[in-house]
């Protein structure tokens, strides 16, 4: 199986959650982590599983405008926070999502977003999915949130509730890949 994992950050949250995934799909399988926005191009041909993840800003996925914000938060938090590098100004998620190609995989989304009820914060993963699905990818298990705290650091546990559900994808993929051969 070949996996792609792309991922937009903008404190290392997402990126943690993203290594996490992309080790343990590579524990089985052929699996890659692509920042969005740093490699434009993607090369997708044979690729058996996409999963892409963005932290939640607004309700949905990142814009420039929130982007730039978060260099904002950076100069708010006292030194606490540190943009990863060039994530105010370089094109993530959404972007890269708006040039994918329709393709026939499988696919998955997750978001960080802050720990509070979804109803307040919104879901990144939850467009993710559906740009998926407008894209041609069958999702593989439902989207998922890895939660932040308000100084903006993973709630503890999330990494290895990453773990668990990168190990469920990859075993939900496997056996769907067998199935279609």
């Amino acid at each position: 199986m070949r996996c792609i994992v792309v991922y937009e950050s903008m404190f290392g949250n997402t990126r943690r959650i993203a290594e996490s995934i992309t080790e343990v799909l590579g524990a089985t399988a052929e699996a890659k982590l692509v920042r969005a926005g740093v490699h434009t191009e993607v090369p997708l041909d044979g690729v058996d599983l996409l999963v892409v993840g963005a932290p939640t800003h607004a309700w949905s996925l990142p814009r420039a405008n929130t982007r730039r914000g978060a260099l904002e938060n950076v100069r708010k938090s006292g030194g606490e926070l540190v943009l990863e590098e060039n994530a105010d100004s370089l094109p993530g998620v959404r972007e890269w999502l708006d040039s994918l190609a329709s393709m026939h995989a499988l696919g998955a989304a997750f978001d960080t977003r802050l720990s509070a009820p979804a109803a307040l914060t919104g879901r990144a993963s939850k467009v993710i999915a559906t740009s998926l699905g407008r894209h041609g990818l069958e999702l593989v298990v439902p989207a998922e949130s890895f939660l932040v705290d308000r100084r903006n650091r993973l709630v503890d546990g999330e990494v290895n509730r990453a773990r668990a559900w990168a190990s469920t994808l990859a075993v939900e993929a496997m056996h769907r890949l067998s199935v279609d051969h």
